[in-house]
Order: structure tokens, then sequence, then C-alpha cells
């Protein structure tokens, strides 16, 4: 149920974007800032805490390290994991340097997902909206709808193969804490990105602030 629901939030964020194109533009940001300030309390609320419930120095180098492997994928990727993809190019050819580095992201993401309600559904509700933009972006890059597809269907993927691969390999409980302090720097990275991305001149405004404040307070109380 979980691996169906992780693949669903993509196919939703795809059909929302497909039905809805032109009626997205004024509330993407408050929807990114939704989820990027869900994403971020979750992540403080749950796995930090965890990590260093057992304190060791080295796990902050491990936060550091998903932080800083973050920001190596956004330059291949564009910005596309906290919506800030866009280009004036048509796209004739797959985008495989986008598709490989949000892969990489996507499948890192699943990995924390078990046992962790409040990441499983911050990552839901993330994924809504950065599937909305990765279609806008696809759809105004005049790939085919075959190319389009098989881009979301195999992104849409590699957040339940993550949660997969967590769930049956040994290894993944082996080093959970160094894996998990890996995915909390991956995650500060977007969700703070995101934050201050996702109003215009990066600005805040009251609708932002109170939409920070209810994705805060949501993943509290999860």
């Amino acid at each position: 149920m979980i691996y169906l629901a992780l693949l669903m939030s993509v196919l939703l964020g795809f059909a929302s974007a497909t039905l809805l194109k032109h009626r997205l533009k004024n509330s993407m940001p408050l929807l990114l800032a939704f989820s990027g300030a869900f994403l971020l309390a979750v992540t403080v609320f749950e796995m930090l805490p965890e990590v260093f419930e057992h304190y060791n120095k080295r796990f902050g180098l491990f936060i550091m390290l998903g932080l800083l492997l973050q920001i190596f994928l956004d330059f291949f990727s564009k910005g596309a994991e906290h919506g800030h993809v866009h280009s004036h190019e048509k796209q004739v050819k797959f985008p495989w340097l986008i598709f490989l580095s949000l892969s990489i992201h996507a499948f890192l993401e699943g990995i924390p997902v078990q046992g962790h309600n409040g990441v499983f559904y911050g990552i839901l509700i993330h994924k809504i909206p950065i599937a909305m933009i990765l279609t806008l972006f696809l759809i105004d890059g005049q790939l085919s709808k075959f190319k389009i597809a098989l881009f979301l269907i195999s992104f849409a993927l590699m957040t339940p193969l993550g949660a997969f691969a967590a769930n049956q390999f040994s290894f993944f409980d082996t080093y959970k804490p160094e894996i998990d302090a890996v995915v909390i720097g991956v995650f500060l990275h977007v969700s703070t990105t995101i934050l201050f991305e996702s109003s215009k001149d990066h600005k805040f405004n009251l609708a932002k602030l109170l939409t920070i404040l209810l994705g805060t307070a949501l993943a509290y109380f999860i």
C-alpha cells in the first residue's frame, strides 16, 4: 500500500498538471511552500532526534555529505527537486541528466519511509507539486507523449524502489543511522531551498507565511 501511494502521488501531480495547466501558475508557489515546510518539519521532528539519539559526531558529517550530494545533483537536475526547473529551449531529446539526478534523489527519499509516518506523508505531499512542475517542463520542451510518460513513470517508481530496497536488504539496517543522516541532509537542502525560492523575488507574504505555519503544524501533529 505504501509503494502504491508513493507511485500515485507522482501520477496525481502529472494528471493535475495536464488538466489544470493554465490554473497552476498562482497556486504553485503555495503548494511548494506547504510541501517544503512539511518536509522540513518532519525531518526536524522525526529524523533528526532519531539519528542523534545515540550521538556521534560523525552523523553530522553524514548530514553534510547528504546536503552536498543534493547540491551536486541540483547541478544536473536544474533544481527540479525543489521546483526550480525551467528551460527556454525545446527539448527534443530525452533529458537523461535530469532524469538520473532525480532518480537518485527519489531513491534516497524512499529509504526512510518505513517506520516514519511523518516522512511518508511529507514525501507524498512533496512529490505532487514536483511532478506538476516536471510535467509542465516536459510539455513545454515538446517531448513526445511517450517520452513524457516514460520519464514520469520511471521517476515515480524510484521512491517505492528505495523503500523496497531498505526493507529487503540488510545493508540498510546495518548502516541505518548513517544513511538516514545522508537523507536528512538531502531533505534539509531541498526543503529550505523550496521555502526561499517559492515566492517571487524571494519575498515572504502573508499567504506564504500562513501556508508554512500550516505545513509545520500538521507535520507536528501527525
